[in-house]
């Protein structure tokens, strides 16, 4: 169930409420996540056409999808999981186009220490 402090809704809207995410300029495509949550799954469905984004909560075909668990979707915004590592050790499964797949993930935050090496304002995305 959302709450208003429940992160992967603040993310999702946060994503919603900007329209245009510069960092997916180059990027089109539909891409669903299905966070399993005890016995429920909630589903998120982005659409993304050269950086507009619109988000809903469709389980509709998706060109990818991204399947773990809620647990490891928080950990994911709050910049505590990296994406790749935990697809790695098959806690994220993804699916369809993983091209789609990593350039979303460039829209999570980076641990702590990498946004403070990075400095102010850079938003914790390393310049490399």
């Amino acid at each position: 169930m959302e709450t208003a402090t429940d992160p992967v809704g603040e993310f999702f809207r946060g994503l919603a409420g900007r329209g245009r995410e510069p960092l997916l300029a180059n990027v089109s495509g539909t891409l669903r996540f299905d966070l399993i949550d005890e016995e429920a799954v909630e589903h998120w469905y982005l659409t993304v056409k050269n950086g507009d984004v619109a988000v809903s909560r469709s389980d509709a075909e998706a060109d990818a999808v991204v399947r773990t668990v809620k647990v490891v979707f928080e950990g994911m915004t709050a910049g505590k999981v990296n994406a790749m590592a935990a697809a790695l050790r098959g806690a994220l499964v993804p699916r369809g186009n993983l091209a789609l797949v990593v350039s979303f993930q460039r829209l999570f935050p980076g641990p702590a220490v990498s946004r403070a090496k990075a400095g102010p304002g850079s938003g914790g995305r390393s310049t490399r």
